[in-house]
């Protein structure tokens, strides 16, 4: 074909098409093959002065081998498959172009016009789109430029982040700018992304959000489910850095590979191993990174076919900001109930109330221009229609009354959804730099030529843009070309008749650094009967337990152990029992601390009257046996053993009952400073008495054998010598004790766990030892000399006597101290005060009972004569 005078000036050093294939040919070539766009191309255009390319998602085309003998256009493709629910995309930048358009104070006398096109999912259907879109009108050369010109400005795309990329590797070249509303595609090329403006958030602010939610529900113990490619293995990668670090840890990770429509079937049994895995585990929240939510809902539906694999109880789904619920028309009769209770990402959107009525007014099989419709049409309600593209008239089914509003949830919403909504403020955003690029362009030269106007001019006044769309919303760009957003958290209510809503529960600001959550809107899955779901590794830890973690498992797998005396813990799953203060123990469940009570030896408690009632009777008996023996002090039982030190020994026995009460009630300074040094010095003038008294036993039978040189040693001087100078050791020993650490009141606390014990602290436990263990010299010495006295020949022996009450006595004083020091609080008191009264006791009983006896009982054997050998 010869080439057109009109054209000749415009093929120099441009690409070239020859049978089919585009090449690339120099100024000495006189013609070229061009072929006008194929008619069987799903597109939708409309003019404009300027236009907003469009790349979606909608059809589907089984994948075939290319063998580039073929145009792409010509080539056969088996059944193709219509995404409804991505119509949706197509129509979001319709309604904003009308929008811009019907709105004179943002491009005045200029209107917006849009070239929208498919993806197919494909590859080469991708670059082909593209293409289209920077080539002349109705000329498949890219570069190309006579005749109409296809102002496009700027082109929004792609859901999905392979796409994404193909279109970067082609509108980079041109600097055009490229808006995503899908997934971000991960290359180490950066010079592919210098055009890219990025309407989802950065998905780090995701991360974070997803860890904010299972944080809040308490959700530890998650699965796994990511696509295996870059952008999954960034997304694990991330997660497995992060979750960890606030304690969460995963249940599983698997892998879904990229797979297209025609390997479904041969991907059953490794889909079916995913189902398993995430079915069969105790955790209840699984994160699904995945850009296609068809091949999630394969992954749901592939082992209800098998017939024989029972249906698990719910999960709770974590979508990603790239799933939407969809469906293709062969899955109106799945069931969705298994993703009922999602809790799904989206970017942050507002409801555009004219969106809805725009959906409701549009004359949609009657819009000409729409190249998708008629697929959309008959997929989404099962009906058919003419089909006028290809000449031909077949019997229509379709009347074109059917309503959008009609259709599930999964097929077709009426409201926008987070990715129609990010298409939405495209169209605004650079609807705003086109005014902003315009307005420059005017206060600098006077006038504007808009053909003079070139894509790559955008990026500036793009990089600085900032305004509020029709709803409120702000929008900007950070320097790394992401829109300044949050996101919302959507739970999915899904419904038997296939219908869908979403409900919006919660928002993640990355501005604001906020998080909230509205947990009394969320419907669970009706397998959870309403209630929290759990998912941990095993369960909570209550109160008073604590974790212990399980050796070889993972730190979110743990055994629950009970806390140890003295520790609590109040809330679920601690990681260690708290100590309790020191005024406060725990309670029986170790679940809180009670305070503790105040307690001390009391005259009021009943262990306070016995021990003031014994001290006080004896202390009584004591006194009248001394009347007793004051009264019969001629008689010679009296006179027997030197009088004076009975009286001394009894008075001594007399004020050792009476200290006993030093010991009951409040410790107080005096109380403390006198209890123990009085104690010490009674006891050891009363046991000093009875010794001496031994001693003149000894002494004065020794003095009657003829002779005897002990004559001169028997008298009043060695008894009292005897009495002062023991005393005044212990006197001594006390007054150092005073002098250096003297006892003082003190509140012990660790002693009983449930009392605070108000005792005297003794100070020195070294000092208080040396004085039980004087004493307990006084009385082994007494013991001794009065066990070798005992067999003197006397018909009234006191020496029998004396031993047995010093036997009394050590055995008492001997059993103390074990007592003593395995005794808490006040009954180390208790214990001190009875040895008192019991030793104090003996010694009466035993040396004074059988004198009272005789001189009460038996006055005729108190004479000379009886008690002389």
């Amino acid at each position: 074909m010869a080439q057109t005078a009109a054209d000749e000036h415009c093929i120099s050093g441009l690409f070239h098409c020859k049978d089919r294939i585009c090449i690339i040919f120099n100024k000495n070539m006189e013609e070229a093959i061009l072929p006008p766009i194929d008619p069987t191309i799903l597109k939708y255009l409309q003019p404009g002065d300027f236009i907003i390319g469009g790349i979606t998602s909608q059809i589907l085309m089984p994948e075939e081998q290319n063998d580039f003998t073929q145009h792409p256009s010509e080539q056969v493709f088996g059944d193709t498959l219509v995404l409804a629910k991505n119509y949706q995309h197509a129509l979001a930048l319709v309604y904003a172009v009308k929008e811009v358009n019907e709105n004179h104070q943002i491009l005045p006398n200029i209107t917006l016009g849009f070239h929208i096109y498919d993806s197919y999912y494909l590859a080469h259907w991708t670059y082909h789109s593209t293409m289209e879109l920077l080539s002349t009108h109705n000329r498949f050369i890219p570069n190309y430029k006579c005749g109409i010109q296809n102002k496009v400005m700027a082109v929004i795309g792609a859901l999905y982040s392979a796409i994404s990329l193909y279109m970067a590797n082609i509108l980079g070249a041109y600097k055009v700018p490229q808006f995503t509303y899908g997934s971000v595609p991960l290359t180490n090329d950066k010079s592919e992304m210098s055009s890219f403006y990025q309407m989802v958030p950065n998905e780090d602010y995701e991360h974070a959000g997803i860890l904010h939610l299972l944080l809040h529900f308490g959700w530890t113990w998650v699965g796994v489910i990511a696509k295996n490619d870059k952008n999954g293995d960034s997304f694990v990668r991330s997660i497995s850095e992060i979750f960890p670090l606030s304690h969460i840890c995963f249940a599983f990770i698997e892998r879904i590979e990229e797979m297209y429509m025609n390997e479904l079937y041969e991907a059953m049994d490794w889909l079916i191993g995913i189902y398993n895995v995430s079915m069969q585990s105790n955790a209840k929240a699984v994160i699904v990174y995945e850009e296609d939510i068809i091949i999630f809902r394969w992954l749901l539906y592939l082992p209800g076919m098998e017939g024989n694999i029972m249906m698990p109880e719910g999960k709770v789904w974590i979508l990603t900001v790239q799933l939407e619920l969809t469906s293709f028309h062969y899955q109106k009769r799945w069931d969705i109930q298994t993703m009922h209770g999602a809790l799904a990402f989206t970017s942050h959107s507002k409801e555009v109330l004219g969106f809805q009525h725009f959906l409701q007014t549009r004359n949609h099989l009657g819009t000409k221009e729409d190249g998708f419709i008629k697929d959309f049409w008959e997929q989404t309600f099962d009906c058919s229609v003419q089909n006028q593209l290809m000449g031909t008239t077949i019997e229509t089914t379709c009347t074109g009354e059917e309503k959008l509003e009609n259709l599930p949830g999964a097929f077709f919403e009426m409201s926008m959804t987070g990715h129609s909504y990010s298409i939405y403020n495209s169209v605004h955003a650079v609807a705003q730099a086109l005014h902003a690029m315009l307005s420059n362009r005017l206060k600098q030269r006077g006038m504007v030529n808009l053909q003079d106007q070139e894509p790559w001019q955008l990026h500036h006044f793009l990089m600085h843009l900032s305004f509020n769309n029709s709803v409120g919303d702000e929008l900007s760009f950070d320097l790394n070309r992401e829109l300044v957003a949050g996101f919302d958290i959507i739970n999915w209510v899904t419904f038997p008749n296939q219908s869908v809503q979403r409900v919006k529960i919660g928002r993640v600001d990355p501005q604001a650094n906020s998080f909230t959550i509205k947990e009394d809107a969320i419907i669970w899955h009706k397998s959870f009967n309403q209630t929290l779901p759990f998912s941990k590794c095993n369960d909570n830890c209550h109160p008073g337990y604590s974790k212990k973690m399980k050796e070889g498992e993972p730190f979110c797998c743990y055994d629950c152990s009970r806390c140890p005396e003295g520790k609590i813990s109040s809330q679920m799953d601690m990681d260690d029992c708290l100590q309790c203060p020191n005024d406060r123990y725990p309670n029986k469940d170790h679940d809180f601390c009670i305070p503790k009570i105040i307690t001390y030896l009391s005259y009021e408690e009943p262990l306070g009257h016995s021990l003031v009632f014994f001290a006080l009777s004896l202390s009584i008996v004591t006194t009248l046996v001394l009347g007793i023996f004051k009264k019969h002090h001629n008689t010679p039982i009296v006179k027997a053993n030197n009088r004076n030190l009975t009286y001394t020994l009894l008075i001594s026995l007399l004020l050792c009952f009476l200290s006993a009460l030093l010991f009951i009630n409040q410790p107080e300074k005096v109380t403390c400073l006198l209890r123990q040094t009085a104690f010490g010095i009674i006891f050891s003038v009363a046991v000093s008495s009875v010794m001496a008294k031994t001693i003149t036993v000894v002494l004065a039978f020794m003095a009657t054998k003829p002779g005897s040189r002990m004559r001169k040693w028997v008298g009043r001087r060695l008894a009292i010598s005897v009495v002062l100078g023991c005393s005044f050791v212990q006197t001594g020993i006390c007054a150092v004790w005073l002098a250096t650490t003297p006892p003082f009141p003190d509140v012990d606390m660790g002693s009983v766990p449930e009392e605070i014990v108000l005792e005297c602290n003794e100070g020195s436990v070294t000092m208080f030892y040396c004085v039980l263990g004087y004493m307990g010299f006084l009385a082994l010495i007494s013991f001794t000399v009065a066990f070798l006295a005992r067999t003197l020949p006397n018909s009234f022996n006191e020496a029998k006597f004396i031993t047995f009450s010093m036997l009394v006595f050590c055995s008492v004083w001997l059993s103390f101290v074990p007592t003593y020091l395995s005794t808490k609080g006040k009954y180390m008191v208790a214990v001190e005060i009875f040895s008192i009264l019991s030793s104090s006791a003996g010694l009466l009983g035993c040396i004074f009972s059988p004198k009272c006896y005789i001189i009460l009982l038996r006055p005729e054997l108190n004479n000379r004569e009886m008690i002389r050998v």
